[in-house]
C-alpha cells in the first residue's frame, strides 16, 4: 500500500530546524513496517537526517553554509529575487531535497542522536511545502 500526504511546515527564520516532530504530528500512526520518502518542494531549502541533540551542531551548520557559500558574490546572475536566492538555490543543492527512512515497529528507524533537519537557506522563506509517501 501507498500513502501520499501533503504536509505543509510552518515559516521559519533561516537556519537550520529540527522538524521530526512536526511532520510526525501531521501524519496518521505509521504502519509497522515501511519506508517513509520525504521530498521538499522547494528549491532555496533542503531537509536532512543529523544531530537532533545538541543545538550549536545546527548553528555550526548554519556557519559553514553561510562560508562556503556567501552572499554577494559579483559574478552571480540570477539576483532578481535578492542576495540570498541564489546562495539558496546552491546550498539547497547541497544538502538535498529528499530523505528515504525505514519504519519499524510503526516508528522512524533513526539513530540515537538523529532527527529530520530543514535546512532554511532563505531571510523569507515562508512555510516549507513537503510531500511525504509511505509504502507498506
Amino acid at each position: 500500500m501507498i500513502q501520499h500526504k501533503h504536509i505543509t511546515l510552518s515559516a521559519k527564520p533561516r537556519g537550520f530546524h529540527i522538524i521530526t516532530n512536526e511532520i510526525l504530528s501531521q501524519l496518521d500512526s505509521l504502519p509497522s513496517t515501511a519506508v517513509m520518502h520525504i521530498l521538499i518542494q522547494h528549491t532555496s531549502a533542503g531537509i536532512m537526517i543529523n544531530e537532533a541533540d545538541d543545538p550549536d551542531v545546527l548553528t555550526d551548520f548554519e556557519s559553514i553554509m553561510n562560508k562556503i557559500v556567501p552572499e554577494n558574490m559579483s559574478f552571480l546572475k540570477h539576483t532578481i529575487e535578492g542576495p540570498d536566492d541564489m546562495p539558496a538555490h546552491v546550498k539547497s543543492a547541497f544538502v538535498g531535497h529528499q530523505l528515504c527512512i525505514p519504519v519499524q515497529d510503526g516508528k522512524l528507524v533513526l539513530g540515537t542522536w538523529q532527527g529530520i533537519i530543514l535546512a532554511e537557506f532563505r531571510n523569507q522563506g515562508g512555510a516549507r511545502k513537503l510531500v511525504v509517501t509511505i509504502s507498506s
